[in-house]
């Protein structure tokens, strides 16, 4: 046991103060201030006093209808509206009305212009809109448009049948609020508000980036060392002092203190630049607030990082012994960075339908379950008795994985020279026993 404490200390305290941690602490509290901070400062340069924004002109022809002034209507009814309609005097030919508009374009008079169809028999007409920049999505002039010719529409249907605040009333959207309900009562993320969705939204998206960072960089850690000491022939010397047991096992556990280092950092760098004012502000604004996530979900996902981690780490080491030069370390240790990152992605990629088969089976492998669970946790529905049984099969997954590694590390770390093969490897574990 001394040798096991004596191993942990040594690999934690090296870790932490080689240059390699220190820069990449620093690089990650950086990447973090500057993520939380970029939406107060994306927002100093748009209230910069530059004087109110110029808005983009659209032409259209007036017509019999009387469309055109009542759209002009509209802008000018909005306070800070980005559209300004100008209206040109038609003549007989709608061909030299719009080559007229078409010239406009192409000295910038205008941003575009409006060209109506139909609207005979008394129909409300329909619209085309020119321009030389078309796009396709996220246009907010297009969008505008077409909110001001809805309303344009409405006043044209209903004519003078309904007041004004009959008129406002139908154009306001409509507006829910949403809250999950449990399909069978007791499960664990059910009976949810929509603000405790938008917090366990944000808590699950980081915990599954977290989970794959701190448990992949730290499983190559572990790798690594391991394969360095072989390769240079201090494994002969530690042999003689500290068991194969206790050196892996030291390892995984050095390394496992290391990871939570880093999330210690990572987790006091986010509450330290979310207390800010100007932060505070911006979350109250978007309706994000941090106190409505589920206690229950921190400790769960705690739980399954900690299994998740022990689950691969002890993968990494045992592949770590198997090789003897570091140039091979990379593929060798390819299939189980091909499993992480099949954990990673079946999650992130299910972010928004947490309940298919796909995340549901994946809960219950124990290599993906780790991340997949906490997903089905903070926004899908998930029975307590499938939290559990997943639980079960990580810890007896960690207990095979963690005796075969123990037997590998304990054989691999002494054959040198080309990687042995399984028959060979399979061989030499028969010879030694845990």
């Amino acid at each position: 046991m001394s040798n096991l404490k004596t191993i942990v200390g040594f690999t934690y305290k090296n870790k932490v103060r080689t240059k390699s941690f220190i820069v990449t602490t620093i690089i990650l509290l950086l990447l973090v201030s500057a993520g939380i901070n970029s939406l107060y400062v994306m927002s100093l340069f748009n209230n910069k006093d530059e004087g109110p924004a110029k808005a983009e002109v659209v032409g259209m022809y007036l017509d019999t209808a009387g469309i055109a002034e009542s759209l002009k209507g509209q802008f000018a009814k909005q306070p800070n509206a980005n559209i300004s309609l100008q209206v040109y005097e038609g003549s007989v030919d709608p061909a030299t009305d719009e080559a007229k508009l078409k010239q406009d374009l192409a000295g910038k008079k205008i941003t575009g212009y409006l060209v109506l169809s139909g609207g005979e028999n008394g129909k409300f007409p329909k619209f085309i809109y020119k321009s030389s920049n078309i796009r396709v999505t996220g246009d907010s002039l297009t969008r505008s448009l077409e909110t001001a010719l809805t309303a344009v529409k409405m006043d044209f249907i209903v004519a003078d049948t309904l007041s004004e605040s009959q008129k406002q009333q139908l154009a306001e959207p409509i507006a829910m609020d949403l809250e999950q309900v449990a399909v069978n009562e007791g499960n664990a993320g059910t009976n949810q508000t929509q603000e405790q969705k938008v917090a366990a939204y944000i808590l699950v998206y980081v915990m599954l980036f977290l989970f794959f960072m701190t448990a992949y960089m730290t499983g190559n850690m572990i790798a690594a060392e391991v394969t360095a000491e072989k390769s240079s022939r201090i494994m002969e010397i530690l042999i003689t002092s500290v068991s194969p047991l206790s050196q892996m096992f030291g390892k995984v556990i050095g390394m496992f203190l290391v990871g939570l280092t880093q999330i210690a950092v990572f987790v006091v760098t986010v509450v330290v630049n979310l207390s800010l004012p100007h932060n505070l502000a911006i979350l109250q604004e978007y309706h994000i607030d941090m106190s409505e996530i589920d206690p229950m979900l921190l400790i769960y996902g705690i739980l399954f990082y900690i299994l998740g981690y022990f689950l691969f780490a002890v993968l990494f080491a045992a592949i770590g012994s198997m090789v003897s030069r570091t140039e091979e370390l990379g593929q060798a240790i390819m299939p189980i960075t091909f499993v992480s990152l099949a954990a990673f992605y079946i999650s992130m990629f299910s972010i928004s339908t947490p309940n298919t088969m796909l995340v549901k089976v994946a809960s219950f492998i124990p290599f993906t379950s780790p991340t997949s669970m906490i997903l089905r946790l903070g926004l899908g529905e998930v029975a307590y008795w499938e939290v559990w049984l997943s639980i079960v099969f990580l810890l007896v997954a960690i207990f095979i994985c963690g005796w075969l590694s123990a037997k590998i590390y304990r054989t691999g770390v002494l054959m040198y020279g080309k990687r042995p093969t399984w028959k060979e490897l399979r061989k030499a574990m028969k010879a030694y026993k845990i």
